[in-house]
This record gives C-alpha cells, structure tokens and sequence, in this order.
C-alpha cells in the first residue's frame, strides 16, 4: 500500500503525540504533518512546527508572540485551536490531548470523514453514544482507530477472529505502584509515591489515574463503546509484565492476546500505517528472556474505581460522563495538593450519587452533565474534602 497520508496531531508536545512524530520520522515521505497543537508547551511546539511545516498549529492555552520564521502557518489560540488543528486538510487526525476538550474535535474531524486515531479516553467515556453514531461498526475500514494499547490489542484480536463474535473482552492492568500497597498504606500515598509507575512513562493525570485504577476504570467504559459491549462481556485482569496487551474469549474457550513489549509506539504505528503494519525502532518481544509472566484478579476493595466504572455502565446516560468529569476534578485537587489521595475516590462516588444519570444523546447533554458534575465535584473538594488551611 505504502500509501503517503497526512496528519494532525492534537497534543503533540505529549508523551503520545511526540511518540507518534517518532514514528512520522522513521518512515521519511510516508506521513505528512498537517497540523500540530499543544496546551502550553510552546518551545517545544515551535521546534516541531520548524521541523514538519505544518500548515496549521495552536496553542490551547492562550495567544503568544509568533516568532517571524513561524509565521508561514497559521495560527490559533485557545478553544479555537483544537477546533481548527481538526478541520485542517488532512487523512488522519490524532487526538491525544487529555480530559473533556478532545471530544468536540473528535466529533468534527468524524462528521468531516477524517479518520480519528484516538488517545482521548474522554470523548468515549462521556461522549460514547455520540461518538459511535458517526462510526460505522467497519473492522476492515474503521473511521475510528484506539491507540490506547489496551483497545488496539482488542481490536487486533477481533480482525483476527475472522467475524467470529466474542464472548468476552480481557483488559489487563499493570495494577499501578500500589498494586501490592495495602488499603492502609494506599490511603497515606503521597503524590510522589502515586507518581512512580512501575511500567509506562505517563502524564501527571494519567499516572495518578493509573495509580487509583480510574485509568482501567475509564478503559472499561470505552471498551464498551468501541466493541459494542454488555457490561458483563468486560473484565480486567492484573498483569504486572504488561506484556499481554489485553485478549478477546470466544464461545468455543479460545482466547486470543495481542503481546508486545510495553512501547507505546507500537499501537501508534499501528494506527498510523492501518492497515499496514510498519516497523519503529522498538525491540523485539522474546519470551524466553522474560521467562515467566504474572496474572492475578484485581481488588475491587483497595481500588474501587472498577466497581464505580461497571456501576455507571449499567446506568447508562450521562453516569460515564459524570464519572469521569468528578475524576478529573478529584486528581487536579489531588496534583494540587488541595485534597488527600484517598480523599480521589470519593469524590468521584459523592458526585456519581448526587447528579444521577441523563440523556446522553448529544453534544449539548453531554456537555452539561459534564458541567454539573464539575460544580458538585468542586463543592465536595472545598467544602468536605479539603486539606487546604
């Protein structure tokens, strides 16, 4: 096929936008870059925009100087960056940015026919329903491709099955840095201890999400979403190796894993050159040189996002949005020293009880669902869950 397309990456100063421009590299005159955004990062954002000449890039943090010699692309600030990186000429869009901003860029570059490689957990989590209408249920041609290791394991497992339907899908976990914690000692975790993952090399959110299981939690919400699947079709299964990615059961008992070293560039390559399957540098997976590989159930006592994330599952609507809004909200306070990390989870229950689920059938209903649980999430930081003077 070696097909050239062209890009916009939303997030590219990020771990996984930077991983995704190291892929663009290793394969000169295959990609085209045509837009790059970052939320503050502008120094690093003015070295890529000079190396890939991009013919749009954006700052979603607000409007700075251009310097002269950048000045051949345009520009945009603040909301309007994401909104117009999307809409940019292009093949591809990759949406890596994090929390509730991708899924308005994620609904555009849909409607536009642009193919969404997706590193937003957010859009499907609150915005699911919305999502998936503009995506035909096409394993062969999707309009939507996760980037996720998690969900691109999945995928990859299901365009093996041949149409066969699955019985059940399997997302492992690393099981974070408190894996082995117990509830005592999680409960006095500090934000340098929730910052140690034992695996990936992450975002702040994503890490302390990680650390909290919301990350699998939210992973959980977006499998049933991207594969069309009942509540009870998914399970997690801690895997401290990650080196099996996630599997798919089928009704005969076979099951079916995607493994790999633990290198984030696999599943963006794998997105990028779909259906293609190109090389990008990382090192070979052999088994006998890791000799055994580790699997346990997870614990839904000491890590009760799993339970929070089938519960607002089987209440449908807006209860997703609400969860993950209220995540957002607890681990902000939580990197800003403002509440405790035990003080994360519930937040996020208190505000999953008090709003309730609603419609979620449109941009309109799921943004203020959103809204809501932001103002009840914020009023039990400050007024119950502080630990601030």
């Amino acid at each position: 096929m070696n097909q050239r397309r062209s890009i916009s990456i939303l997030g590219s100063t990020g771990s996984i936008g930077t991983q995704a421009l190291q892929v663009v590299d290793a394969h000169p005159g295959r990609f085209r870059v045509a837009a790059l955004t970052a939320h503050e990062n502008h120094k690093l954002l003015f070295e890529q925009v000079r190396r890939y000449r991009p013919c749009v890039a954006g700052l979603t943090s607000g409007e700075i100087q251009i310097p002269a010699d950048l000045r051949f692309c345009e520009w945009f600030f603040g909301e309007d960056a994401l909104r117009r990186a999307a809409d940019a000429p292009c093949d591809d869009v990759l949406v890596s940015v994090v929390g509730m901003v991708g899924l308005q860029a994620v609904l555009l570059a849909l409607k536009a026919g642009k193919r969404v490689l997706l590193a937003n957990k957010e859009a499907l989590v609150a915005g699911g329903q919305a999502v998936m209408s503009l995506c035909a249920d096409n394993l062969a041609s999707p309009a939507l491709l996760p980037i996720d290791s998690e969900h691109s394991a999945i995928f990859q497992c299901l365009r093996a099955a041949d149409g066969n339907p699955f019985e059940r899908i399997i997302l492992t976990a690393s099981g974070g840095p408190f894996r082995n914690w117990s509830a005592e000692r999680i409960a006095g975790a500090t934000l340098k201890d929730a910052l140690k993952h034992p695996t990936w090399r992450m975002g702040r959110k994503i890490t302390v999400d990680s650390a909290t299981m919301f990350n699998k939690a939210l992973e959980m919400m977006e499998a049933r979403w991207l594969f069309n699947a009942t509540p009870a079709q998914i399970e997690v299964v801690v895997h401290p190796e990650s080196i099996v990615h996630s599997l798919v059961g089928f009704r005969d008992g076979a099951v079916l894993a995607q493994m790999g070293m633990p290198d984030m560039r696999a599943p963006i390559s794998y997105a990028l050159s779909f259906p293609e399957r190109i090389p990008f540098g990382g090192n070979a997976l052999r088994l006998h040189e890791l000799g055994t590989l580790h699997f346990e159930p997870p614990d839904t006592t000491r890590f009760p996002a799993l339970r929070l994330a089938r519960e607002a599952m089987e209440a449908g609507g807006t209860a997703g949005c609400a969860l993950n809004a209220a995540n957002e909200c607890a681990v902000d306070a939580f990197l800003r020293g403002r509440i405790a990390f035990r003080n994360i989870t519930p937040v996020v229950e208190e505000t999953l009880q008090t709003v309730g689920s609603g419609p979620a059938g449109s941009l309109e209903q799921v943004m203020r669902a959103d809204s809501d649980a932001r103002r009840v999430s914020q009023q039990l930081i400050s007024k119950v869950y502080s630990e601030e003077p």
